[in-house]
Order: C-alpha cells, then structure tokens, then sequence
C-alpha cells in the first residue's frame, strides 16, 4: 500500500511544470488529486491523462485562486469529486508580464494574494 492511499490533495497551478510534476508524484503514491489550472484546460487534462493512465485518480478543475470565490470553488470540487480534502499545495503563482519597475504594495498584494486565498479557506469549515 502506497503512503497516500486513500488522501485527496489539491495542487494549485498544476497544468504544467512543477505543479504537473507534484501533482503526478502525489498520485504515484496513492493519493486522489485535483489538478487545478486557471488558464491551461489542456495541460491540466494531459496531467490528469497521465495519472489515470498510471493507475491514479485525479479531476482538472479551473480556478483562479487570486479570487476567492474560485479557490473555494476548488476545495469544494476536492469534496465533491471526492469526499475530503487532506493535502493542499500552493504552487499557483499570480505575475505580471511587464518590463522592470519599481515594486509598490498594490504590486505585491496582487502576487501573494493568490497563496494567502487558498490557505485560509482550507482552514474555513467546510
């Protein structure tokens, strides 16, 4: 039996690079993921592909976790598809693509509310 057997982890950002590659590495220990992608639909479902193929269980479900409305939506299809959530790994990154300047708060609050939004709805009850 596999350490995560019968643990359901939802990976933000998990469409591509290292989130696909948690994501993988989590359900290649028996856990049940949800692959979460807010802009590549096909990269979260060749995610899901290849997990299934090997034997795993996963769901791609969209989300923006910059808003809050969406990340809960997120931890609410870990329960749906299912029945509990148990690990959660914040991976998703929010950036803007923009020739350098200098930093300002709006500028850093926009980056790390994307991690801050699905860490406490985890800890909201359910």
């Amino acid at each position: 039996m596999s350490k995560l057997t019968g643990k359901v982890a939802v990976v933000t950002g998990a469409s591509k690079g290292i989130g696909a590659a948690i994501a993988k590495s989590l359900a290649a220990e028996g856990a049940s993921v949800v692959v979460n992608y807010a802009s590549s639909k096909a990269g979260a479902d060749a995610v899901v592909a290849a997990i299934t193929a090997a034997g795993g269980k996963a769901v791609a479900v969209h989300g923006d976790v910059s808003k809050a409305a969406e990340a809960q939506g997120i931890i609410e299809a870990a329960i749906k598809n299912f029945g509990r959530l148990d690990i959660l790994v914040n991976n998703s990154g929010v950036y803007e693509l923009a020739p350098p300047r200098p930093s300002t708060t709006s500028t850093f609050t926009g980056t790390s509310t994307s991690t801050c939004w699905a860490s406490s709805l985890r800890r909201k009850p359910l």
